[in-house]
């Protein structure tokens, strides 16, 4: 008889909904130009609230939504990847997905923290433009809009191309979780705690990154 585990937590689940919204939307505004850039700015701000409450979330979510349950061994890697990996490898984020989690957290801080400093010398400049030197604006915005979004959105077509062939090739649903945060699984696995205390605690989070954000993008400004 399977077993019925939370696995995502409600706050890491919205986290990622959130995230992917605010992705396209950033796409899509860049690619208006325009008057549309002004959304773009807040887009990113939204991206970088959620960055931020992700790192904190990491440390204090759910079980498997914490670092720890997912950083792995150069060993546990390379036996995962000879299909010799524990069962518990594929509760939360297995080996390479956790590579793919990191990469992108990582890339899209790179990304964010790059438009923070960027200036596309017509109309729009990001709040910490005046701090640095012309050299540093000019590298941060070829990277911004040259090589950060097209690693980006590399790693995304990835991600999907992942879902899609565990899908195709395991019949795993990896989106169902992302969903529903449950998983029926053939052995005993820790859940996570996702009780209104903890949808409390994600929410007095978020609530403090996007105040730290807002402070920070208006002192700038």
């Amino acid at each position: 008889m399977k077993a019925v585990v939370r696995v995502w937590d409600a706050p890491t689940r919205v986290f990622h909904w959130a995230l992917a919204v605010c992705v396209v939307c950033l796409v899509v505004t860049a690619q208006l130009g325009g008057a549309a850039m002004t959304w773009h700015f807040r887009f990113g701000y939204c991206v970088l609230s959620l960055l931020v409450f992700r790192l904190v979330w990491g440390f204090v979510g759910g079980h498997w939504s914490r670092f720890g349950s997912f950083l792995y061994r150069p060993g546990q890697i390379w036996r995962y990847v000879h299909g010799r990996g524990d069962a518990t490898d594929s509760v939360g984020h297995n080996p390479l997905g956790a590579f793919s989690v990191f990469a992108l957290l990582g890339f899209l801080s790179l990304q964010v923290a790059s438009g923070l400093f960027s200036d596309d010398e017509i109309a729009s400049a990001g709040p910490l433009v005046k701090f640095v030197s012309a050299t540093w604006v000019g590298n941060a915005t070829f990277y911004h809009k040259e090589v950060g979004k097209l690693i980006l959105l590399a790693l995304v077509v990835l991600h999907l191309a992942a879902i899609a062939a565990y899908f195709l090739q395991k019949g795993e649903n990896l989106v169902r979780p992302m969903l529903t945060g449950d998983k029926a699984l053939d052995f005993p696995a820790p859940s996570s705690s996702d009780q209104l205390a903890d949808r409390v605690k994600a929410g007095i989070i978020i609530l403090s990154c996007s105040a730290l954000v807002y402070a920070a993008v208006t002192w700038a400004g």
